[in-house]
């Protein structure tokens, strides 16, 4: 902050100072560049996870006022999937005299030791996932995506998106909810028109989960309709009971 001479000559009036001088008077916070060692130990605060590295790669430049350093979660990028281990920006502050605040960023490297689940053999699309086909290693992964990491007992039953080849990673996004309903399963059926019902049992032609219209067939006419989904199991037939049931 520089206080220019008519300021002084206020600020002397008013407190009923004399000045020998009226020149500008300059004041500035105690600066230094970034404490990388004092950077890393902030976000390691933040991050809570052991066996953590972290390198920084770049950093803000200017000085930056003496205080504390805090570079909260909320200001850590993602990697992207294309290049999973490039830097990720980082913006975190420099908290100093009354509660000010000054901007500050890094570009990290971030690794922890993490678990990998990876497809044990080639998986086809649509096929449910079996606990066989799953397999565990330790890997090294950024760490706020390894604490969303699923384990190997969420992913059995989910069916892939598309067809995965053996020894990739199984990821959330490339796998569907467990079907409610499975090809070859006995489904319960409720057949409604108007105040009417009709229960049977039939056999699933294909799979599918809550919502989905699927092909059953009654394994008595041996004649085949469709059904929406209702639950594990459970099938809905409404506005209409098809013909030759």
């Amino acid at each position: 902050r520089t206080f220019h001479a008519p300021e002084l000559r206020a600020l002397a009036h008013r407190f009923g100072i004399t000045l020998s001088s009226t020149e500008e008077i300059c004041f500035e916070w105690p600066s230094q560049p970034l404490d990388r060692t004092a950077a890393i130990a902030a976000m390691r605060e933040s991050l809570s996870v052991p066996g953590a590295k972290i390198e920084v790669k770049e950093a803000s430049s200017d000085k930056i006022p003496l205080g504390r350093i805090e570079f909260p979660l909320s200001g850590l990028g993602t990697p992207s999937p294309t290049g999973p281990s490039a830097p990720v920006l980082w913006r975190g502050d420099v908290v100093y005299g009354d509660s000010h605040r000054f901007a500050i960023w890094t570009r990290v490297e971030i690794a922890a030791p993490c678990q990998r689940l990876t497809a044990a053999e080639s998986l086809k699309a649509g096929r449910p996932l079996e606990a066989r086909q799953i397999r565990v290693s330790t890997a090294t992964c950024f760490p706020i995506a390894g604490k969303d990491l699923p384990t190997a007992a969420q992913l059995t039953g989910m069916s892939p998106i598309h067809s995965i080849a053996a020894g990739s990673e199984l990821r959330l996004e490339l796998l569907a909810p467990p079907n409610e309903i499975n090809r070859g399963d006995a489904v319960h059926i409720e057949v409604r028109s108007g105040a009417a019902r009709l229960v049977l049992t039939a056999r699933a032609l294909n799979g599918g989960r809550s919502g989905d219209t699927i092909s059953v067939r009654n394994p008595d006419s041996n004649k085949t309709f469709q059904a929406r989904v209702t639950g594990k199991g459970t099938a809905i037939v409404e506005a209409g009971i098809p013909k030759g049931i």
